[in-house]
């Protein structure tokens, strides 16, 4: 016997729009396109991600793993405005306010202007908004809301929609900018129906492993800035602070001569990142070789073995082959192929990379070397990282553009000349 419950239907919405308000058509030439005051934010790079501040009356969602800092994060940024601009309400549905006062005392937070309220109730929200009138509401989170209009159980499809789609008339019409927090599946997409990523204006994932301490702030949708946008924070005792420059973070604990290491420069969004690949590779007894890829695509990993045992004569099939990012992130351009490759090589030959040269190129299943975009960016953050040579692939078709000074570009065709230019002599 299995129990089945027949949900009723929703209640209709009492909201009507007054007689006599209809919206009137306008030339596309009579509409104004002056910009918009954005709320700044001590926090530059939260700001970044968002195209320099928050802008009043948007809707913004931030998805990410349970654990990972998302209310750590918000906390403090409500602490900022509360402080900067006026009254800040912050709206929790899974802690007590109890809960949150003692993270804000161990992050040194001490807001006046900050409101505090645990509550579930949609109508009680839009109450206390209409109370305190805050520049920015954050909802923690959307699943845990429920409204009286929808009779089903809260975090189901109607309820999360409905929800997001009262939060989205409330930002437009009172100004208010709403941050909206949404649990994610163990795909990690954020939960709930795909339409709540279309009402709100701004997808934010904060991403990165609970063991590391760098955290990514990825910006997937954004009608006020540039989307795939990055912001790099660091987890600390006080909180998660932002990471001015990533790139030398990331290579603070490079071991230079050591075989198994190559440098790539990657793009994350419009911010150019140079990181340290690993490679190592080992004899294995078994007939299966292993291939284990940590921050890169693995089949991605399966290409370039391939390519490597066919076109440059890299013996790999009686050897297991790791590959790690360091710092754990998650690269998934094809612009870092050349150096995945160059790591692999230099630890089967135990030769290690120069350790001033940096690798840019994407490698084709010819084992050719394919141009990438972006390479000016990348090669200005790769000289003032202190590298003097970069390996790019050599590209007839290239726009040409100034080289920065005292940077020397080592063009190759195919992987075999760059292994041959990258690895040191034995």
């Amino acid at each position: 016997m299995k129990e089945q419950v027949l949900s009723e239907p929703d209640k209709p919405s009492k909201r009507r729009r007054p007689a006599g308000e209809l919206s009137q058509p306008t030339r596309l030439t009579e509409v104004t396109a002056d910009g918009v005051d954005r709320l700044s934010l001590p926090l530059a790079e939260f700001s970044r991600v968002l195209g320099g501040g928050m802008v009043p009356g948007s809707l913004v969602l931030v998805g990410g793993d349970p654990g990972i800092g998302k209310s750590t994060l918000l906390l403090e940024v409500a602490a900022m405005v509360a402080d900067q601009h006026g009254s800040t309400l912050y709206v929790s549905g899974e802690e007590s306010a109890r809960q949150i006062k003692m993270r804000a005392d161990r992050l040194g937070l001490h807001a006046h202007d900050l409101f505090l309220v645990t509550e579930t109730s949609l109508e009680a929200i839009l109450e206390h908004v209409t109370t305190i009138k805050p520049h920015l509401l954050i909802v923690d989170s959307i699943q845990t809301t429920y409204t009286e209009e929808s009779r089903s159980a809260a975090g189901s499809v109607s309820q999360v929609r409905q929800c997001a789609s009262r939060f989205q008339e409330l930002a437009k019409e009172a100004g208010v900018t709403v941050i909206l927090v949404g649990h994610v599946t163990k795909e990690g997409a954020i939960a709930g129906p795909r339409v709540l990523e279309h009402i709100v204006d701004t997808v934010l994932y904060l991403e990165g492993d609970q063991f590391h301490r760098y955290r990514l702030l990825r910006s997937v949708k954004n009608r006020f800035g540039a989307t795939s946008e990055v912001g790099v924070f660091e987890m600390v005792e006080k909180g998660m602070v932002e990471v001015p420059n990533p790139s030398e973070a990331f290579l603070a604990e490079r071991q230079v001569n050591s075989p198994g290491s190559a440098i790539a420069v990657t793009l994350e969004g419009t911010r150019p990142l140079l990181v340290e690949i690993q490679g190592l590779a080992s004899s294995t007894t078994f007939p299966n070789p292993r291939r284990t890829a940590n921050g890169i695509d693995y089949n991605r990993l399966l290409l370039l073995t391939a390519v490597l045992s066919r076109r440059v004569r890299v013996s790999l099939h009686d050897k297991d082959v790791f590959v790690n990012v360091v710092g754990g992130l998650a690269i998934k351009e094809p612009a870092a192929d050349l150096a995945v490759a160059l790591a692999i090589a230099s630890s089967v030959r135990d030769r290690p990379v120069y350790a001033d040269i940096a690798a840019i190129g994407e490698v084709g299943l010819s084992g050719e070397l394919r141009a990438v975009s972006q390479l000016e960016v990348r090669l200005k953050e790769a000289r003032k990282l202190g590298f003097k040579r970069c390996v790019i692939p050599r590209s007839p078709g290239r726009r040409a553009f100034e080289l920065p000074d005292g940077l020397e570009i080592v063009a190759c065709r195919s992987l075999q000349e760059a292994t041959d230019a990258a690895l040191l002599p034995r």
